[in-house]
């Protein structure tokens, strides 16, 4: 069958439609609808789609766990296309077993984070160089999720009065998200820098971040830059692995200690900080007061403070 291609994009268009965003499905069903055309299979099996799936991967990780999601990308897409055909096979649950555990957030220090955006200045000419410094510089200064920076639009970057509007959220919420001085500063030259070199004729309906080609940058290449830059900074190791989500968690935890630090009334503040995250569930961002240690003495610390007949271990 060689219109695979067609069939991944009819499919995502549709669950598109019904409001999933799937951008990593996106991502790996590109890669297995190539497999697919590469070894001329005509029907789909779950027998080629778990020895897919567990192709090694070239960034050492949890073998099951990627295994998992990228089959479940799978399933997906093939439960659609056993509806337009029952030939296809529909991989079942269970062939990779995993108990998802939320991962320990690595917490970039201030001099890491400079280095990143530095290194990621150093990654080619053109416009990489001018726009992955400025993403990753936007992720740590604000603690946007990927998504959302990469589905910013030009109206949604107010560079008058330093304001994003994060439609694109994990839960569809729209957000105001105010910027640091520093970091309008940042897009507004990185702003300034891309206009003179697109041929957009309506610039406002364009989005923010761009590739070469003018289109939306896609994550796959933000990533892949993300791993040449952390490695180059020495901050990606053989024995530590950064994720561009934890700029998300080193933000929040930053924000925390800060508050904590000058006294402030930090279960009060805690709803606005859920608020600026974009985070459905509160519980999501107390989650950093057991995750971080330092977090969790401050927090101790204040409640033997409030109460000295109450001993609070951290």
């Amino acid at each position: 069958m060689r219109q695979w291609k067609q069939h991944a994009a009819d499919y995502l268009r549709l669950r598109r439609q019904l409001g999933a965003i799937l951008a990593w499905d996106e991502h790996l069903l590109g890669q297995y609808t190539t497999q697919l055309l590469a070894d001329d299979v005509q029907v789909l099996t779950t027998a080629h789609a778990t020895a897919w799936a567990q192709i090694p991967a070239e960034v050492p990780g949890h073998p099951t766990a990627r295994a998992a999601r990228r089959l479940r990308a799978v399933k997906g897409f093939a439960t659609y296309m056993h509806a337009l055909d029952s030939a296809h096979q529909v991989p079942p649950h269970g062939i990779f077993e995993y108990q998802h555990q939320r991962v320990a957030p690595y917490i970039y220090t201030e001099i890491e984070i400079a280095a990143l955006v530095n290194a990621a200045g150093q990654l080619a000419r053109g416009i990489r160089a001018h726009t992955y410094p400025t993403l990753f510089g936007l992720l740590a200064s604000t603690g946007l999720r990927i998504g959302e920076a990469l589905g910013l639009q030009r109206d949604d970057v107010d560079l008058n009065t330093g304001m994003l509007v994060v439609s694109s959220g994990k839960f569809r919420h729209s957000r105001l998200v105010p910027l640091h001085a520093s970091a309008t500063a940042a897009l507004q030259r990185y702003s300034a820098w891309r206009t003179t070199h697109e041929s957009y004729k309506q610039p406002s309906s364009a989005p923010f971040f761009i590739n070469r080609d003018g289109d939306k940058l896609p994550y796959a290449n933000a990533r892949k830059a993300f791993l040449q830059a952390t490695t180059a900074a020495g901050i990606h190791t053989h024995r530590q692995y950064p994720r561009m989500h934890d700029l998300r968690h080193a933000f929040s935890v930053k924000t925390l200690l800060g508050w904590y630090r000058n006294g402030e009334d930090v279960a009060a503040m805690m709803p606005a900080l859920s608020t600026y995250l974009g985070h459905n569930d509160p519980a999501n961002t107390y989650w950093y007061l057991s995750a971080v240690p330092e977090l969790l003495a401050y927090a101790a610390d204040r409640l033997n403070a409030a109460d000295p007949h109450r001993q609070v271990r951290s």
